[in-house]
């Protein structure tokens, strides 16, 4: 058994690590670890875990380097860039579930801090250039010899799944990209603040950080880095996007608007899909309106891509669960491919309904 460590393991992110890795079976967990709720056991802080995990969480002065194999920083932003580099140096795989490595350079950094009202410096720039994007949709041979990986944001997948095969295709016509995405309450975390307690939120939705989202940047990067047909006289595409917190506890609903360049129908539009991501086994594409419950529970995307007869627009629904394909499924599809698995292992099952 691969031997893993959860840094970060009291938060939702950590939970969700900790449900996976128990019913995994070719990586054990070794160690788990977090400030908050430390020196109990982790059923103390979930009672739903009582007699399946009942390890004890210890402080991040007490980590044991010794027989690890995969280390998951299920951590806020700007920690795992203050821990990185013991684990770097004794060359342990770190997954990182913030935005501290999902970039290779400063600047593109110090745009995502900046979008979240955050210090710009990035505090250990010398490994930035080790990290790989964590979208093993995309980047699996990559993932496969990676140091560092930056786990991607959940919107962030939910829009670039439902966006590469239109990209890579050169089927979009637009330089602006118009993305509206609904997310469940448990995206802000164990913590949320006052926004989101329970009066504030039964029966209200509301929009936020419109057009200057952090996941727009690692969303531009990727899809203009994978966009096919680029005339040299276009500019790179931009995404508009406004995301918006709706009364749920999980799951993310995407849908993008964009021109094409030529008539197209729907079904040669799904086909392209298909046929785009046949050897993805987490992306599921259909021709029926998407239901979040599709994929509660589960490290699927479900996309349905259409194009509108009336008005020959493109629009792509997107759906995730939040807390799976969009941060714990996804790094532990990652770190299958790190340690040499089938990406599938431990995580290939259905959703949980109703």
């Amino acid at each position: 058994m691969k031997k893993a460590i959860i840094i970060g393991a009291t938060g939702y992110g950590g939970l969700g690590l900790i449900e996976i890795l128990l019913k995994h079976p070719a990586i054990e967990i070794k160690q788990l670890i977090a400030r908050r709720d430390a020196c109990a056991p982790i059923s103390n802080v979930f009672p739903h875990l009582k007699g399946f995990c009942d390890i004890t969480v210890e402080r991040p002065e007490n980590i044991d380097f010794s027989d690890v194999d995969i280390v998951f920083f299920s951590t806020p932003d700007r920690v795992g860039m203050t821990i990185i580099n013991d684990f770097f140096d004794k060359k342990i795989p770190v997954v990182d579930f913030s935005g501290d490595f999902r970039f290779n350079n400063v600047e593109e950094y110090s745009t995502y801090a900046r979008f979240k009202g955050m210090d710009e410096e990035h505090l250990s720039p010398h490994v930035l250039e080790y990290s790989v994007y964590g979208l093993p949709e995309i980047y699996k041979e990559r993932i496969k010899n990676a140091r560092i990986i930056g786990n991607p944001g959940c919107f962030a997948i939910s829009m670039i799944l439902g966006l590469l095969p239109a990209v890579e295709m050169g089927i979009i016509d637009s330089d602006t990209i118009i993305c509206d995405g609904k997310t469940g309450v448990s995206g802000a975390g164990k913590n949320p603040g006052e926004a989101n307690y329970y009066p504030a939120r039964y029966e209200n939705v509301n929009t936020y950080r419109e057009g200057r989202h952090q996941h727009i940047i690692e969303v531009e990067n990727i899809i203009n880095s994978q966009r096919g047909r680029l005339p040299k006289d276009k500019t790179e595409l931009k995404i508009l996007f406004t995301p918006q917190i709706v009364p749920l506890n999980r799951g993310i609903l995407t849908t993008i608007y964009a021109d094409i360049n030529e008539p197209c129908k729907t079904k040669r539009l799904q086909d392209v899909f298909r046929d785009y991501y046949s050897k993805s086994p987490f992306v599921m594409i259909t021709d029926k309106s998407p239901n979040t419950t599709n994929v509660r529970g589960t490290n699927r995307c479900e996309i349905r891509p259409v194009v509108d007869e009336r008005t020959g627009k493109l629009f792509i629904t997107s759906i995730i669960d939040n807390l799976v394909k969009g941060q714990s499924g996804n790094a532990v599809q990652n770190a299958n491919i790190i340690l040499g698995l089938d990406e599938r292992t431990g995580l290939d099952h259905s959703s949980f309904y109703p």
